[in-house]
């Protein structure tokens, strides 16, 4: 099929369960030619150099007497996604359906060849398609919502922006618009003056963006209070407001879509509502989490976690003795990787050291600057630089795999996962070097996001089957983490089996351990 998910989830909703095997035409596309269009008119034309028809054309095209009143209405209505194909004679539906069929078996058969000149169809078969059920059942059980939660922190929210609101006013001294990027780029950069050189937008306008506003919280206490009242305002606008419209009548829990294939590491999606936005790291945004509570009475949620999944990859695809060491011994890596360095032992690292290591670790992955080290951690550039340079020294093989996974993106155009999967980077080579910079930084962390994202999908397909014919769930995959419902009769057995099936997802390289952490409780804040 061709974006198959969608055609399986429309069967399953009327008792009908395909088991396979699968191919979606648009997946395996988006394998061989990522930065191309993967409609299934585009492949036709551009594959197979025919052109579809068009739904539209049916209801407002072959006619025998000229309708531009009907022909009008019937592209205002595809605009909007209204049209009813069911209001169609069957006989033009079966041409319409049997031509539909027949161009995503042609697209098939050019598709298997591209997917093996590029030996990714290890990736399709042994990943992408196996998943597809998977997802499918996953929307379609839902997670439960405790509206009586929501209201709860809602309230909280709403008090919170009004406080933080008066707070910022009478710090500027009148009433203004919070809400408008220009009008508080002028009260801080024009009136305030909190630096001397504020950077603009192209416009012309003062930049008042988190990026910017996040390096001047520390010391400007106003800002600090935007920078709450912008989260606050978007937790209440985009998940408690928001939430309860996306919970469906015929469960009553939400019901979000995951999608495989649109980010560019193979990280899953999730969007109507996206439940993998949800703030972890503030106050707040965890309170929300709260709201998400088993189906019922006899279920507990389980939370099933990858620890550090990205640093261990990181660890076995450069081989560092030293971190794969750490891992083995199963030290916490942000405290061994303080000891090292600072210079000193484990147990005389204090909160902020570990703080400083933890923002390393998780920024090399990232490929951060010292400037961007120094913005997070609020302090001078040099001082900066002179810690990226010690955790190289340090870790001398990491530094070693991201020079040689960078020249390998520029020889080849393009890196790859533990598993296959691709990345490429047109701009690897570009005379720009900010533009080339970002290509770099990409290059160095798509094998390792991508492994990771290639283990967890793995790990879905396999505790898919583990759970056939249980009353438990799987219901919602956040990154690194994997949600369930867990039937109480079943609460023996089957974590071990979960936590086993991540365990054997992908044999990471060295030897390096894989750990995952398991929690339990009545709400997702709990269980995480």
């Amino acid at each position: 099929g061709h974006n198959l998910k969608f055609d399986l989830a429309i069967m399953l909703s009327h008792g009908v369960q395909v088991i396979g095997p699968f191919f979606d035409t648009m997946l395996a596309h988006t394998l061989v030619a990522p930065e191309q269009k993967h409609s299934m008119d585009s492949l036709s034309e551009n594959l197979l150099g025919y052109s579809p028809i068009k739904l539209v054309d049916l209801f407002s095209g072959e006619r025998d007497e000229a309708d531009d009143l009907f022909a009008a209405a019937a592209k205002k209505k595809a605009s909007k996604g209204e049209l009813d194909p069911s209001e169609l004679p069957i006989e033009i539906l079966a041409e319409y359906a049997a031509e539909d069929a027949d161009v995503t078996l042609q697209l098939y058969h050019k598709l298997i060849p591209e997917l093996k000149a590029l030996n990714v169809l290890p990736v399709m078969e042994n990943i992408e398609s196996p998943l597809l059920p998977v997802l499918v059942a996953m929307e379609n059980e839902g997670i439960s919502m405790d509206q009586s939660v929501l209201d709860e922190v809602g309230k909280v929210l709403t008090g919170k922006i009004e406080t933080l609101s008066k707070e910022i006013e009478e710090s500027v001294g009148r009433s203004f618009n919070l809400n408008s990027p220009k009008q508080l780029g002028e009260i801080l950069f024009g009136e305030m003056k909190l630096v001397d050189k504020p950077k603009k937008t192209k416009t012309g306008q003062f930049k008042t963006d988190e990026q910017t506003l996040a390096s001047l919280a520390p010391k400007h206490s106003i800002v600090a209070n935007i920078l709450s009242y912008r989260e606050a305002s978007k937790l209440k606008s985009t998940y408690v407001d928001a939430l309860p419209n996306h919970r469906a009548k015929h469960s009553q829990r939400v019901h979000t879509h995951l999608h495989q294939l649109v980010t560019s590491t193979g990280r899953l999606a999730s969007s109507d509502p996206n439940l993998q936005n949800i703030p972890v790291r503030s106050e707040m945004g965890r309170e929300l989490r709260r709201a998400f509570i088993p189906r019922g009475l006899d279920y507990t949620l389980m939370a099933a976690d990858y620890s550090q999944i990205e640093l261990r990859v990181m660890a076995a695809l450069s081989g560092d003795p030293a971190m794969i060491k750490a891992f083995k011994n199963d030290l916490d890596i942000h405290t061994a990787t303080a000891a090292r360095v600072f210079g000193i032992e484990t147990d005389e690292v204090v909160p902020e050291m570990r703080r400083t290591a933890k923002m390393v670790n998780f920024g090399i992955i990232y490929g951060i600057s010292a400037f961007g080290l120094s913005q997070r951690l609020g302090i001078p550039r040099g001082e900066a630089s002179e810690i990226i340079q010690t955790y190289f020294e340090q870790y001398p093989a990491i530094h070693q795999f991201m020079m040689d996974t960078t020249e390998s993106a520029r020889e080849k155009g393009y890196t790859q996962t533990i598993s296959g999967r691709r990345r490429y980077f047109k701009d690897i080579k570009s005379g720009n070097a900010s533009i080339r910079s970002n290509a770099e930084r990409a290059a160095i962390n798509s094998p390792i996001q991508g492994t990771a994202a290639d283990m967890i999908k793995l790990a879905m397909v396999n505790i898919h089957k583990i759970m056939q014919g249980r009353k438990s769930r799987m219901i919602l995959q956040v990154h690194d983490e994997l949600l369930f419902d867990l039937h109480q009769d079943e609460q023996d057995k089957l974590p071990t089996q979960i936590l086993e099936a991540m365990e054997a997802a992908i044999c990471l390289p060295n030897e390096v351990p894989i750990k995952i952490d398991l929690g339990f409780g009545d709400n997702w804040l709990q269980a995480h």
